[in-house]
């Protein structure tokens, strides 16, 4: 008898699944399928950090990669399904739970969609939910880091409200992707009922057991009479990961080709699913090396509200453990925007670019970045931000220029760091996962020697979904609590960047002046706004 669990990572561009035997943890298969409309880029306005994905793709990549790794396999073997998911991804939905944009009429309003975690048209609207909650008697964002973003669920909600009246009129409630996909599988067509991921609504909701759930009415009436009711129809409750969402309802079971009886598993996002796919303890930060960056920590306890994060949740990576969260918008991104700035009249080799790029001496210039391309995340939530270049002269080159832009990121992984450390969460190991930490030793080598620590590269290239499967491996019965779950099922390490005392002076230097160049860059933005 064979117990196998799928493990299914919704990214920015593609979602991926992973076909595991829960009891030795050994990968049967693997499949990847790339969104078809985002990668034609529809629905989004990138000069006006829009970014939209259709329900379609994600249903229609659901059953791609299901049906991938199941071929040639035993289906009956299969006992379970857990999701993760970018967040915070919102869409609007009817009364049973259907997003607005699987109906003809919203079919391609981008606004019916789901707003991508990167998705920074509510900018103002943070800005509002912030100011009132600096008023209010409790501030709800106190477990937040204390400024909402515009990457999050209500700010999105109120721009959707506010700028699409259609919608506004249409919709009866809204949710967040990792539930939407549980509910979807369950065949559950009550709305109201919809299990919501703990991780999800504490994190970017402003959830929390001690004020009751989500904030009170009157505190979202404070910051816009559109949002009046829009709590009612929302939740109380919410669940961990490792709680079952109910069965695949026959309906799916035929369209993924499954046996009745598969448990679903509650979502949450995929950086804290990676998390567990690394195996992370106290102590580890988890950094997922992709198109943006989400450091990912836990500690048994946290008596404080930590300034300027993404959140600290009680059970949003491991049961019984407080998760914070922070990261940098734009990581990986910053790289490709350069590629397509120097690819404009002909193919760029970013490969040849990173090794020229490696052999510029650090030091040996005076070009600086500043990483703000898609705003700051954290330390200190700032999504007005933008990135900038300085030192620049007729002699700077491309390889240079890069090194400067891959300097930033790193710089700003850095400062994160430094955070949890003045806050009182050591840091003592960095975990590393995502396709730049398997693809690029330049990037990886740098920022062990910025971060002065030993940098471990989980072996698994898709550690998201590894730590579905090993949810799904609680939710299918076949261990009775995740840490042995973990034990039986990680990938290891396949390789350690060790910093180089030798140009890790240099670079504090460096850091130095990125820190001053931040500060006088977000005193003149802050400036320019007002």
């Amino acid at each position: 008898m064979h117990d196998y669990v799928i493990g299914v990572d919704y990214g920015s561009d593609s979602v991926r699944a992973l076909l595991v035997n829960a009891k030795d943890g050994s990968v049967l298969a693997g499949c990847v399928h790339n969104y078809q409309r985002w990668g034609q880029g529809r629905y989004c306005d990138p000069a006006n950090s829009r970014f939209r994905q259709h329900p379609l793709d994600y249903i229609e990549g659901l059953e791609a990669v299901v049906k991938g790794v199941l071929d040639g396999k035993n289906n009956a073997f299969v006992r379970a399904i857990n999701f993760d998911t970018t967040g915070s991804t919102v869409c609007a939905v009817d009364a049973d739970g259907v997003p607005l944009a699987l109906h003809p009429e919203f079919a391609d309003d981008p606004d019916a969609m789901f707003h991508l975690w990167k998705d920074h048209t509510a900018i103002e609207e943070a800005a509002r939910i912030t100011e009132a909650a600096k008023k209010a008697p409790v501030d709800y964002t106190m477990y937040e880091g204390g400024t909402y973003s515009s990457e999050w669920f209500w700010s999105k909600i109120l721009h959707m409200l506010r700028v699409n009246e259609k919608v506004r009129h249409a919709a009866r409630g809204f949710v967040e992707h990792c539930d939407w996909m549980s509910f979807l599988l369950t065949g559950n067509t009550d709305y109201r009922s919809m299990l919501r991921s703990r991780c999800a609504a504490g994190h970017k909701a402003m959830w929390h057991e001690s004020w009751g759930g989500l904030p009170p009415e009157e505190f979202f009436r404070s910051v816009d009479p559109l949002l009046a009711g829009v709590r009612t129809n929302l939740y109380r409750h919410t669940s961990t990961a490792d709680t079952v969402a109910g069965t695949i309802s026959p309906q799916w079971a035929q369209r993924l080709q499954l046996t009745t009886g598969v448990r679903i598993g509650i979502g949450a996002f995929d950086a804290h699913m990676g998390a567990v796919g690394a195996g992370i303890a106290p102590g580890q930060l988890v950094k997922v090396f992709g198109t943006s960056t989400c450091d990912i920590i836990v500690a048994r306890q946290c008596d404080h509200c930590v300034r300027g994060i993404c959140g600290q949740v009680d059970g949003s990576v491991l049961p019984g453990m407080i998760g914070l969260e922070a990261g940098q918008a734009a990581f990986g991104d910053i790289y490709a925007w350069f590629k397509r700035l120097l690819s404009y009249s002909a193919p760029l080799d970013l490969p040849a670019l990173e090794r020229d790029a490696a052999k510029v001496p650090v030091g040996a210039h005076n070009v600086m970045a500043l990483d703000w391309h898609n705003g700051r995340r954290t330390p200190d939530a700032n999504t007005a931000l933008t990135g900038a270049l300085f030192g620049l002269n007729l002699g700077s080159d491309a390889p240079t220029i890069y090194r400067a832009l891959v300097e930033s990121t790193v710089f700003g992984a850095r400062r994160i760091a430094e955070r949890f450390a003045e806050e009182a969460v050591p840091v003592e190991e960095v975990i590393a996962i995502g396709g730049i930490s398997r693809k690029s030793p330049f990037v990886m080598q740098m920022s062990a020697d910025v971060l002065r620590m030993p940098i471990k590269v989980v072996a698994s290239d898709q550690a998201c979904a590894l730590g579905a499967a090993m949810f799904a491996a609680v939710n299918g019965g076949i261990y009775s609590d995740l840490a042995d779950a973990v034990a039986a099922m990680n990938s290891g390490y396949d390789k350690t960047y060790l910093p180089r005392p030798e140009v890790s002076a240099q670079y504090d230097l460096n850091y130095k002046r990125y820190l001053a160049l931040g500060a006088m860059w977000e005193k003149e933005s802050t400036a320019n706004v007002r």
